[in-house]
């Protein structure tokens, strides 16, 4: 595939770093816009190899490090669950501006919550896929536990996520508990995709099967059998973006 990193202003007016990945022909079948996970970043190795797969198959992917993560600007201890949807949003417009409109969102773990409420606010979009996706974002307070006492108490804290350190304030657990994740799959209104291993240890299948219940038709569901949540190995990252590229092609 052909890979070019580019910058475009975020919903909190930082910086953010992005990457377009289309097909060697510069022809592609449909755009997509890539949520990442919960203190990921576009660079995960799983990532990259699903939009490999998905530009082999002619898809053109965009996938970006939302606000204060990875390779984008801004304090991510600012950030919320509501301003990663706004940054899809600014996302989108930047690549209807500049590039193509996204036609499919694809979300990881937090990244899938994020896109469920994300395609209701962009109008390109005709599909939705889903990977290890949370049936409501304040599952990541699991994360928090050992924390929550002290970001309640002083405001914030400092806790410990996948080797790294970050600072997560009050407004970020209170914005995760005003989310109303049961409404707005309901009225999604748009072909689903679901990936979930019945083996995840982190985003249990139960929340698949929730997911699932809640939306209307067309939807489907795809098992990862013995895939992690990460998806590290990243033959299930190559399975996951076959898979969505030929189930998408019914619907654009």
């Amino acid at each position: 595939m052909n890979s070019r990193k580019i910058e475009f202003p975020g919903s909190q007016g930082a910086k953010l770093s992005a990457r377009i990945d289309e097909p060697d022909n510069g022809v592609t079948k449909g755009a997509v816009l890539f949520a990442h996970c919960f203190t990921c970043s576009k660079n995960l190795k799983a990532l990259g190899e699903i939009s490999r797969t998905l530009s082999e198959e002619g898809m053109g992917v965009f996938r970006f490090d939302f606000t204060g993560l990875g390779e984008s600007e801004g304090d991510f201890s600012d950030t919320n669950f509501s301003s990663n949807i706004e940054d899809l949003i600014a996302a989108a417009n930047y690549m209807e501006k500049e590039w193509e409109s996204p036609r499919m969102l694809i979300g990881h773990s937090l990244g899938g919550a994020a896109v469920l409420q994300a395609a209701h606010k962009i109008t390109s979009v005709e599909a939705v896929t889903t990977i290890a996706a949370p049936c409501s974002p304040d599952h990541v307070t699991h994360l928090l536990l050992d924390k929550k006492e002290e970001i309640e108490a002083n405001g914030k804290a400092r806790v410990r996520l996948a080797g790294r350190d970050f600072t997560i304030k009050k407004q970020f657990l209170d914005d995760l508990k005003e989310q109303n994740m049961n409404r707005i799959i309901e009225g999604l209104d748009k072909p689903l995709l679901i990936f979930h291993s019945p083996i995840d240890q982190t985003v249990g299948i139960e929340n698949a099967a929730h997911i699932y219940k809640l939306a209307r038709h067309p939807k489907s569901f795809i098992s990862l059998d013995d895939a992690d949540h990460l998806l590290s190995n990243l033959d299930d990252a190559a399975y996951v973006g076959s898979v969505a590229a030929a189930w998408v092609k019914r619907y654009f």
